[in-house]
């Protein structure tokens, strides 16, 4: 069992306690007192383990070692000896390798009130021999866990160390696998979350969070209700598959609700993860080997967004997996499946989210899209996937874009690819040039949420499509004054929501709950 322990920084002995006891009421199964700068009274500190609602770990930090306290070391051990050897003691006590191994005196101090094999007295206090490098892996970080594996009165390893990338998180997961102790190995910082995330899965002894956002004892840590809801904490097993969106910054992206949303209400055993992995293709492709090569990993698949796109395909063609050929001709891809033989697939699921809404709008097929006219507006990357998706179906498309080089280049690559693509200058954007607007360009977008692309007032004809590829907000401007004018709209979140529900089903072969995807994006946007 890998018990989920959130880490308290204890200040105040009665806000300590209640701190413990919501912890216990979300979830958690063990708590950690930071007591770095609760050491000048030995008596409240006896008392916050005697009045703890759940089993706990006492911790000391000195600051060489991460932690607030810059006391005495001696006084530090003496205070740990005192509330060890009390009438309640903790389940385990938490201790630096470093401090205990250059400390004859402290390693006999220690010995006293933790069990170990040569202990005459009956003691439960399990002794967690700890190593942290805020600043990345250390070079002796093998040699460090087989000195703790090694002394006698260890029960527990811990290793937490800065990940320097997300492939620091495998040496994490390989050495709770290979070691003959209860272990925990933690990555800090962004690029760790994964190792806090998975410690279920890989069976370390314990993963910590903080009780919630800003109560953080290390970089990186998340909240237990992140753990608990978002990613999943109950139904991790062995056997959970991992997903996740790979991109260069991913932190704030929508996809990880939705989709771990999705899992649940499918009951799928899986967990997506936000991945961020610099720009460049040489860390795309290290990063995305070394993942798919841990087969306890369960790596199944990716959404792939801004600056990776083109980095997937040749990633893909690199290891001899198969590309969508539309996803070709677009030139970049979203998707990434490995399929159940470990081949892998790219495909790109933007364009056909587009069409899909369009063709929902115009109450139509795909293939009935031919001879439709289709203003497209702007000449960025969801403007290429949505050219080309809609002249692969025969619709003539009409390119406006303010730099008429970029919207050339649009219809070099596409015109004549079954439909017909063309470029118009801005100025001639009217209502009436189209029977489909789609807004590609970030105009209107939050904050500046009075921007339109649209000339003013539009004069769009009746049944006119408009849709926003924009989802923050929900209904922009543009969209605003399309309902007014009788236009079917569509907004940015319902393309999102359908690209994300292809990925789900090419991932799960099940069904993508809409509803519920469609339910996640409400809640986010209107925080």
């Amino acid at each position: 069992m890998t018990h989920l322990t959130v880490s308290i920084m204890v200040l105040d002995l009665d806000a300590a306690l209640d701190a413990a006891r919501r912890a216990k009421a979300v979830g958690a199964d063990l708590v950690e007192y930071r007591i770095d700068r609760f050491t000048d009274d030995r008596d409240a500190v006896v008392e916050l383990l005697r009045r703890s609602p759940l089993p706990c770990i006492l911790t000391c930090r000195p600051t060489w070692e991460g932690g607030d306290y810059d006391g005495d070391d001696a006084d530090r051990i003496s205070l740990l000896e005192y509330a060890g050897t009390s009438a309640h003691p903790p389940a385990y006590l938490d201790i630096e390798l470093a401090a205990y191994q250059r400390s004859a005196n402290l390693r006999q101090k220690v010995g006293l009130v933790v069990d170990h094999p040569g202990q005459v007295r009956p003691i439960d206090t399990g002794l967690i021999l700890s190593s942290h490098d805020f600043s990345g892996r250390p070079a002796d970080l093998l040699r460090r866990a087989a000195d703790m594996a090694d002394a006698p009165a260890c029960r527990v390893i811990k290793l937490a160390w800065a990940a320097r990338s997300l492939r620091d998180n495998i040496e994490a997961f390989e050495i709770i696998r290979q070691q003959v102790k209860p272990t925990i190995a933690l990555c800090m910082g962004e690029h760790g979350l994964p190792s806090r995330v998975l410690a279920k899965k890989f069976g370390a002894l314990l993963t910590f969070a903080a009780l919630e956002t800003g109560a953080e004892t290390a970089p990186g840590q998340p909240s237990i209700k992140q753990l608990k809801t978002l990613y999943r904490w109950d139904r991790l097993d062995a056997d959970t598959r991992v997903y996740g969106v790979i991109g260069h910054p991913v932190g704030h992206s929508l996809s990880p609700p939705i989709h771990n949303a999705g899992f649940d209400a499918v009951g799928y055993n899986g967990v997506y993860l936000p991945m961020s992995i610099p720009p460049e293709y040489e860390h795309f492709k290290a990063t995305v080997a070394e993942w798919l090569a841990c087969a306890p990993l369960h790596f199944h698949g990716a959404s792939v967004t801004i600056p990776h796109k083109q980095n997937l395909l040749r990633f893909v063609e690199e290891q001899g997996g198969e590309i969508e050929p539309l996803a070709s001709t677009i030139g970049a891809a979203n998707t990434l499946a490995v399929r159940d033989d470990g081949s892998l697939y790219a495909s790109n699921t933007d364009y056909a989210a587009a069409l899909d809404a369009v063709c929902e709008g115009l109450n139509i097929a795909r293939e009935e899209l031919a001879g439709k006219r289709v203003a497209v507006i702007g000449a960025g990357g969801a403007a290429r996937a949505i050219v080309a998706g809609f002249a692969h179906y025969g619709a003539t498309v009409v390119i406006y874009n303010r730099t008429r080089d970029k919207a050339d280049e649009l219809v070099a690559a596409f015109n004549g690819k079954t439909g017909k693509v063309v470029a118009a200058s801005p100025d001639k954007l009217c209502g009436a040039c189209c029977g489909v607007f789609i807004n590609c360009t970030p105009l209107g977008m939050h904050p500046h949420v009075g921007a339109t692309p649209m000339p003013d007032p539009p004069d769009w004809g009746p049944g006119t499509v408009v849709f926003d590829t924009i989802y923050n907000p929900l209904e922009t401007r543009l969209l605003r004054e399309a309902k007014a004018a009788g236009c079917h709209t569509i907004s940015g979140a319902e393309m999102f929501v359908r690209q994300a529900a292809t990925q789900f089903e090419s991932w799960t072969q099940q069904a993508a709950p809409l509803d519920v995807f469609r339910g996640v994006i409400r809640q986010h946007l209107s925080q």
